[in-house]
């Protein structure tokens, strides 16, 4: 079976740092953002396997909506 899972990844002075905002606990790392991102995907798999059937199911129906907003600043 695929999913589709959120993932949010952030560029630090190390490098990149991802995390599932629906799979608490869920992060990884990378030093570049291809390897961040294969992590988080293995993360995200490794997480997934540890769920019970209902916990599952909730996740499914689970959406996180990011976008961007202007900020004024002085």
């Amino acid at each position: 079976m695929r999913i589709r899972v959120d993932v949010i990844i952030e560029r630090d002075q190390d490098g990149y740092y991802a995390y599932c905002p629906a799979l608490e606990g869920c992060q990884s790392e990378g030093e570049s953002f291809e390897e961040a991102c294969e992590n988080i995907r293995e993360a995200a798999e490794l997480y997934w396997e540890t769920l019970s059937a209902e916990e599952r199911a909730e996740l499914l129906g689970t959406m996180v909506i990011a976008t961007s907003v202007e900020v004024h600043v002085a």
